[in-house]
This record gives C-alpha cells, structure tokens and sequence, in this order.
C-alpha cells in the first residue's frame, strides 16, 4: 500500500469512526504538527472528582466531552455516571476465567479483549440494533480526544467504561453512557520517534486484566495503568530504543502474562513477542520469529534448522524482519498462541 494510498485509507477510517461512534478528534498545532505536548492542562471540574485519584498529567484538556442537544449544538460537558465510576473498579473481577469465558452470555454487552475473544473473531451476538431499525440510529454524545494524528483503536468495553487508545499512545477511560471523561493517560512518547512509525503514530488499543490496563507505546514501552484512575503502577521497555523499533499492537493477557509485539521490519530490526508479568512487569520469556547470527548460537531448534534458508550475506546485522506487531491469537483448549509476522528484511522488492 503506497503513503498516498494509506492516506486516503486513514481519512475513510477517520470518517468512519466519526459516523458510528459519534467521535469528533480535535487537536492542539503542537500535535497537529507531529509533535506530543510537553505537558496537559487541568481536567473539567465535572471530572475531577472521579480523577482525583490520578496524576496530574492525565488531565484532558477542555472541552472533554460535550452532550448533543436535539438542535446539534453541543452542550455542556456531562458527569460520570454513577454506574461508570462502579464498573472502573469491577476490572478488577477480568481475570483469566472470565477472559476464556468472554463469548459467554453473561458478557454479550462487552468487548473484553482486542478481539472480544480469544479467537478474536470480533462477532457481537447482540440484536438490538438490526436491519430493521439501523436507520434510525443518531448520535448522542461527542468525544473529543484532542489528537489529529491516527485513531485506529479498537475500545475495551466493561459494564459500561470504554477504554481506548489515540495517537502518540495516549490512553482514555470514558463513560459509555453520557461521553464524559473518567481519566486520561499520556505516556509522553518523544516526537523524535514519529519517523520510526511507517504508518503514522497510532496505536490499537489495551488490555485490561484484575483491575489493570495495559498499553504498548509507539517507543517500545509496555505500561500497566490502574484501572480506576489511569495513574502508572508499572513500566517496562520492551525494545532497543536505540534501534527503528516501534509498537502500535495492542497487547493480549494470556494466563497472567502480558503478551507484546514489536514494529519496524521496513527499517530493519529482528522480531519477537516477549511476554510480562501482569502483575510486576518482569520479563517472563521472549520468543524470536527469524534467525541471528549464527556464531552467538540459536535461541530454539526451530531457529537453527530456519537459519540455512536465510541467504544473501550477514543478514543478520540489518535485523532480519519477522516484527510480530499485532496478530495475535490464543486457543485455550491446546493452550497455543497463534501469531501472525511482517515482513523478512532486508526487503529487496
């Protein structure tokens, strides 16, 4: 796909969202420029109290979000709902069971991973909204997230809190029901990673587990958030920054592990999936998708017996490609992950 191309697919996508899920993205020259502002202005006052707790660089700057009055013009911003602020702490019951469980009835009215199973089939079983009433579908509420860059999230939904990401990595809590603000997390990605990123400075989305939300950043790191507020508990970086890494894909929670990926094949990097403790954030394994140089040994069998297909000189000090940067898939019943790679580098055609 050329840039012009992904271009045009990125407006249609932008449109996209606007129409179906009533989000309006409205962002400050800094961004607009590719630049991630140094620091975030005070939250609105109807929001502070459910975001107390959260620190200070998490604020969202004004307008948060506004109400859609029957004449189209925006009106106030809303207050949390009640019922919002309750389910932020029932993240804390999304545990491994409920995660294997998440096409089961019980959670028909929720999203609670990337794609709302493990076989991330993203098939809602809803029937509410049909083809005999679609028509007459209209927004309700607007949300502003203050980025202009890529919006490619898909939300995590419990009980009635969405949780998604925008561009440069920033992540949101907000209230299903009336669009307001719960807390808002920016990571601070330094703009001197933009050109790292082949396609823009998006991102897919979180993982939220026992109370947790979990989040890769565009500069390799993988952040745990507490649910309630969006503050830190812990970090970990998951790449060479020195080198062309990025991470855009959203991470998977399988069995206590925070399962990430990694970007950048076109630039010549080596992939992998490492997974981390959901709970501390330490590196439990770390899995390579092609071969590196021979005379340091070979991280499996698979890897060694790979390695004579690989040609053309010492491919191995360009990387080699292989980025697991999203496709990523996990079958409980033969406790087996399923991942898909990008491309081999160097990439010669």
């Amino acid at each position: 796909m050329s840039r012009r191309t992904n271009a045009r697919f990125v407006a249609v996508q932008r449109t996209l969202v606007l129409l179906v899920v009533a989000a309006v993205f409205v962002a400050p020259a800094a961004r607009a420029q590719g630049i991630p502002p140094a620091s975030s202005t005070a939250a609105p006052a109807a929001a502070a109290p459910v975001a107390s707790a959260a620190a200070a660089d998490n604020a969202l700057p004004t307008p948060a979000a506004t109400a859609i009055a029957a004449s189209g013009v925006p009106g106030p911003t809303p207050t949390p709902s009640a019922a919002a602020v309750a389910a932020m702490a029932s993240t804390a019951g999304i545990d491994d069971a409920r995660l294997k469980a998440a096409g089961a009835a019980a959670d028909n009215g929720n999203w609670l991973t990337h794609g709302r199973t493990y076989s991330e089939q993203r098939y809602s079983p809803l029937e509410q909204v049909n083809t005999s009433n679609v028509t007459q579908l209209k927004p309700v509420w607007t949300f502003f997230t203050g980025l202009t860059r890529g919006h490619e999230a898909t939300p995590v939904a419990v009980d009635g809190v969405l949780y998604f990401t925008g561009a440069w990595s920033v992540v949101f809590a907000v209230d299903a029901r009336t669009g307001s603000l719960l807390w808002r997390h920016d990571p601070k990605v330094p703009g001197e990673t933009a050109p790292k990123a082949c396609c823009d400075v998006v991102n897919r989305g979180v993982a939220v587990y026992r109370g947790k939300v979990y989040v890769g950043t565009l500069d390799g790191r993988l952040i745990a958030l507490d649910a309630k507020t969006g503050t830190k508990v812990w970090e970990a970086v998951t790449v060479d920054q020195s080198k062309p890494y990025t991470v855009t894909g959203a991470p998977r929670v399988v069995k206590g592990r925070v399962i990430i990926g990694n970007g950048g094949a076109e630039l010549g990097v080596r992939g992998y999936l490492s997974a981390y403790d959901a709970e501390t954030g330490k590196l439990d394994w770390r899995m390579y998708s092609v071969p590196g140089n021979p005379a340091d040994g070979f991280e499996s069998k698979a890897l060694e017996e790979a390695a004579p297909t690989w040609k053309g000189g010492k491919w191995w000090e360009i990387g080699g490609g292989g980025t697991m940067w999203d496709a990523i898939v996990y079958d409980p019943d033969l406790d087996l992950l399923y991942v898909g790679t990008g491309n081999g580098s160097p990439w010669v055609r």
